[in-house]
């Protein structure tokens, strides 16, 4: 008599065959496969935490530069603010650069710059210059064109030189006066000139009246005259020399440049009106001044 076969237990089920692989194609290709396996970075390529310079900063300070610093903010915070003569001393005393820095007089105005009538605006010529060739364009017609070349002016011109700022682009000057007769036609450069600080007012000193005289104009400019306009903080920033010159020169440039600041001192302003001045050069912390 034939036996029963036994019903197939759990681990007979476990490891019944598996079902056979289907064909290639379609579906097969859409089956994931598992990722390759990276290589080592090599030593030669760069690795990833490594930290990539940000725009608008400069190179990381030394140790030893931190250190300079660091002693140097301390000396300034224990001396407080000095006279400008004594000011003058010390940042002679801190220069570190190998070129002529420029020395600058940084004023906090205590206006109110949403207001037309508290706005700080001017030109003063300073007795020694700025220490640096100034390039002047002048928009005049006539026989002011040979007075201004003669006197000094890098370009000058009447709609030739309207017309090549306009179409060329040609913005090679750091300061730009107008006569008065000029100032019509001129006054079509606004969004090109206006944005960089160039385009000539009364207020600045840039726009010559007529009958005034274009050659002494850009003999100012060019001897030194400093243009100064508070910004939207109320701050007014501007040079006065360069670090090479004499103390007795700088402390002349910034005490003309004060005091030409001080004498604008718009009618409606109430409380202090300076409420600080700051000395620096290029490379140098600021030195804060007595007034």
């Amino acid at each position: 008599m034939a036996k029963k076969s036994a019903p197939p237990s759990a681990e007979t089920e476990a490891v019944a065959p598996a079902p056979p692989a289907p064909a290639p194609g379609p579906a097969a290709e859409a089956t994931p496969r598992p990722a390759p396996v990276a290589a080592a970075p090599s030593a030669a390529a760069p690795t990833e935490s490594k930290k990539k310079a940000k725009p608008g900063r400069g190179a990381p300070r030394g140790k030893k530069l931190k250190n300079h610093l660091k002693n140097q903010q301390q000396k300034l915070a224990k001396e407080g603010p000095a006279p400008l003569k004594k000011a003058v001393g010390l940042l002679k005393s801190m220069k570190r650069a190998k070129f002529d820095e420029t020395v600058e007089i940084h004023m906090s105005l205590g206006i109110d710059t949403t207001q037309s009538d508290q706005l700080v605006r001017g030109s003063v010529t300073l007795p020694h210059g700025i220490g640096k060739s100034v390039r002047v364009a002048v928009f005049c017609q006539a026989d002011n064109i040979a007075k201004a070349k003669e006197a000094g002016a890098d370009i000058a011109g009447a709609q030739d030189l309207i017309e090549k700022v306009q179409k060329e682009n040609f913005l090679d000057f750091d300061v730009a006066l107008a006569t008065q007769d000029m100032m019509g036609q001129v006054s079509r450069l606004g969004k090109v000139l206006g944005p960089r600080g160039l385009m000539p007012t009364p207020k600045a000193g840039t726009v010559i009246p007529a009958g005034g005289d274009v050659a002494k104009a850009v003999n100012e400019f060019k001897a030194g005259k400093v243009e100064y306009r508070a910004d939207k903080g109320g701050n007014i920033h501007a040079g006065v020399g360069k670090m090479s010159f004499d103390e007795n020169k700088l402390v002349e440039n910034a005490t003309t440049f004060i005091d030409q600041v001080r004498a604008a001192k718009p009618s409606g302003v109430k409380g202090h009106y300076i409420k600080s001045v700051t000395l620096s050069a290029t490379m140098s912390p600021g030195i804060p001044l007595q007034v």
